[in-house]
């Protein structure tokens, strides 16, 4: 098999869904690296629809709820985020474009909590309130947002661009 085969940024991207089924801290999950990644590196084509596959299998698994909406709606602008890392990869454009992607997550996934859930009042009290009991949440997310971003980029640009091309092409067996 060559190394190439399996550094394919499906099967990554595949593997990455996988993670999220693996007990982890909460939020710490390779969600928008994926999404991001996927955007990065696929075709027009595929750079969405992959990714929104692989978070919606590893979901059946999780279980489905109401926010799904909000995660896929927020999912999806990072993929497109991911879109535009595609012409422009520079370690501070993934830096920049993975800490927005962590915070458009936030504000977007705790608006669904606080709209289509019952844990909060209807009020703009109530808002607040969600956006400041997550705030522990949004730090792990970023967390794990660096961390898979960097795994992902960081790898697959090493392996792909900075190996001789003898060893990236040989086959392993």
């Amino acid at each position: 098999m060559k190394l190439k085969n399996i550094l394919h940024p499906v099967i990554i991207i595949v593997l990455a869904a996988g993670l999220r089924l693996i007990p982890h801290p909460a939020n710490v999950a390779p969600i928008a690296a994926m999404a991001l990644f996927g955007g990065a590196y696929l075709g027009k084509k595929n750079a969405l629809l992959i990714p929104l596959i692989a978070l919606f299998v590893s979901d059946l698994f999780l279980g489905l709820h109401r926010t799904m909406p909000f995660v896929y709606g927020s999912f999806l602008l990072t993929g497109l985020c991911g879109m535009w890392l595609k012409g422009h990869k520079t370690f501070q454009n993934v830096l920049l474009i993975t800490l927005l992607s962590s915070t458009q997550f936030f504000i977007i996934t705790n608006l669904g909590v606080w709209l289509v859930g019952s844990l909060y009042p209807k009020t703009l009290s109530g808002l607040l309130l969600c956006y400041t009991y997550a705030i522990p949440f949004f730090r792990n997310t970023l967390l794990g947002d660096l961390l898979y971003t960097g795994v992902f980029f960081g790898g697959y640009e090493v392996v792909t661009n900075f190996l001789p091309k003898k060893l990236y092409d040989k086959n392993l067996h």
